[in-house]
């Protein structure tokens, strides 16, 4: 392996093992033990449930090759399972409202390991109900948990201002640590044990279960609203009420649909950036970096939100213009630097200078994370987060179909510009935001003083 890849991974290895070891007492909060007992067990079953995710990511495509699919219909999958995200999500999201949390949670578990289930058979219309599965049950990941977390973690009567420690802890662990630990999993089913293609998504299958049975014995059930009047129709309604009428819910949305679905078009477009000539890189090591920058940017976020004095929506708006910048980097390579068509042998000096800022926006999505979490947690009402949550992904998801259908259509560096674009438009967006709470915090006061006793 060339030294550069060693490198970069050392380099980024070193940094955040510095700052996890240097955190003083204004990098930490002091918090209760019933808390970090109930913190401790979400952490658990959060990391098991992208364990179990992670996993199945990088041997999704190669699984359908072996079964003698080509790009066309590999494609027609993965655009089935984002459109099963956009069709079906709202509507689970509801249902984990009216329903409970940890049913939706358990539904999730359940549908996941269905879906890997489907990936023993080569049958395409089998793969397909997989996709469609497997879409369903990324709308519950990323909509019932948290949803479950902000809940319980109100009912139980902690303090707002833990509520970031946990958010970071888990995007640190599960969307970090977890997936090198997966992806090194995942690669000695594979590669050492000679195991194939679906031993992954077997061992997914395993953790989670494990996860789900860590739900029915430790977590207790909390709804949105409940009420039996209230039907799906008029749960969508509410919820999009919710959001016309509060600037900050829409803003938040607009915000989150525009950085995801950069996120998700620069997961298929890395390879083919850092590989046009079919050079040959590491692909299992630069996910490994990628998942370690991203700790990084969590590791920093907990850092910040753990100081009272610092706001979330001050310093998004940074994070914003530094990942749209780092996703220039592909625009301004291939004007500057001269295009090579040698094929094969090692990463160019173009694939360099990306590869580093790939990792610089696989950081800001370290600090997106639990970023994002805190915003939601702070303006979605209660009786319909899973819901909007849900909403907040439709834009989202036909991003990403239109994307993957006409990934052969433009010039890689022209979809990185567009994303780069977005993340702008983003920036501003926060900048929006910033505006609007800001206008907001004086009458927030006012009704936090006036809702106190009077001492006479």
């Amino acid at each position: 392996m060339e030294l550069f890849y060693l490198l970069v991974f050392g380099g980024l290895g070193v940094i955040v093992a510095t700052l996890e070891l240097s955190k003083n007492n204004k990098d930490r909060t002091n918090t209760s033990s019933a808390f970090n007992s109930f913190k401790n067990n979400y952490l658990l079953v959060y990391s098991l449930m992208m364990a179990g995710d992670w996993l199945q990511g990088p041997y999704v495509y190669y699984l359908y090759t072996t079964y003698g699919f080509g790009k066309r219909d590999i494609g027609h999958l993965f655009i089935a399972g984002f459109g099963s995200s956009m069709l079906f999500g709202t509507i689970v999201g509801s249902l984990a409202d009216k329903h409970g949390r940890k049913r939706a949670s358990i539904t999730y578990c359940i549908t996941y390991i269905l879906s890997c289930i489907t990936k023993h058979s080569p049958q395409y219309r089998i793969l397909m109900i997989g996709r469609i599965l497997g879409g369903i049950a990324t709308s519950l990941l990323f909509s019932a948990f948290e949803s479950w977390l902000v809940a319980e973690h109100n009912k139980r009567g902690f303090e707002q201002q833990w509520l970031s420690l946990t958010f970071s802890k888990a995007i640190f662990l599960g969307n970090g640590l977890v997936a090198i630990l997966a992806g090194l999993f995942g690669n000695l089913l594979v590669g050492s044990l000679a195991l194939g293609p679906v031993a992954p998504f077997d061992a997914a299958s395993c953790f989670l279960a494990i996860g789900m049975a860590i739900i029915l014995s430790s977590w207790t059930e909390n709804y949105g609203d409940s009420s039996e009047s209230k039907d799906l129709l008029t749960q969508f309604r509410g919820a999009a009420l919710a959001i016309a009428s509060d600037e900050k819910i829409a803003l938040l949305g607009a915000i989150q649909s525009l950085f995801e679905g950069s996120m998700y078009t620069f997961v298929f477009l890395w390879t083919p950036a850092l590989s046009p000539n079919d050079e040959d890189i590491p692909h299992g090591f630069i996910f490994a970096t990628f998942m370690l920058s991203s700790m990084l940017g969590s590791s920093f976020a907990s850092r910040l939100m753990a100081r009272a004095s610092t706001k979330v929506e001050s310093y998004m708006q940074v994070v914003f213009i530094v990942s749209s910048a780092s996703l220039m980097l592909p625009v301004i390579t291939s004007v500057l630097v001269a295009p090579s068509s040698e094929k094969g042998g090692s990463i160019s000096f173009a694939g360099c200078i990306q590869l580093i800022g790939f990792c610089v926006f696989e950081a800001c999505v370290g600090l997106f994370w639990p970023s994002i979490m805190k915003m939601r947690s702070q303006y979605i009402p209660e009786e319909a987060r899973s819901t909007i949550m849900n909403f907040f992904r439709i834009p989202l998801n036909i991003f990403v179909c239109i994307v993957l259908y006409n990934v052969d259509s433009f010039p890689i560096s022209v979809m990185f510009g567009m994303c780069a674009v977005f993340l702008f438009i983003a920036s501003m967006l926060q900048r929006r935001l910033l505006g609007v709470v800001e206008r907001s915090w004086p009458l927030d006061k006012v009704r936090e003083l006036e809702s106190e006793p009077l001492n006479i």
